[in-house]
């Protein structure tokens, strides 16, 4: 079964530039992940220090295999020192089907 989530979080003010440059960079990897199936960063039209991550693994192994990444951890590392509360906000969703 599908690894399915979103994943939600506000940069701080004066961090917009350098989040999104680590976005870039993390997107690049995540999608070259043999289990990755879709990895959509996005920010809310009306502000754009707002991020949306919708995230699709094959499996639970590929999944774990995600979070295991050292550039993952390198990422969210850094990522807390440029946004707002203590993490990104998980979702995990499941298919309707």
């Amino acid at each position: 079964m599908t690894k399915t989530l979103y994943a939600e979080f506000t940069v701080k003010p004066g961090s917009e530039a350098r989040v999104a440059e680590m976005m870039l960079e993390l997107t690049r990897h995540v999608r070259q992940e043999p289990g990755n199936e879709l990895f959509l960063p996005y920010t809310r039209q009306e502000n754009a220090r707002e991020y949306f991550v919708f995230e699709v693994y094959r499996d639970e192994a590929a999944f774990q295999e995600h979070i295991s990444a050292d550039y993952g951890a390198r990422f969210n590392e850094e990522l807390a020192l440029h946004i707002e509360g203590d993490g990104s906000e998980l979702t995990w969703l499941l298919p309707m089907e």
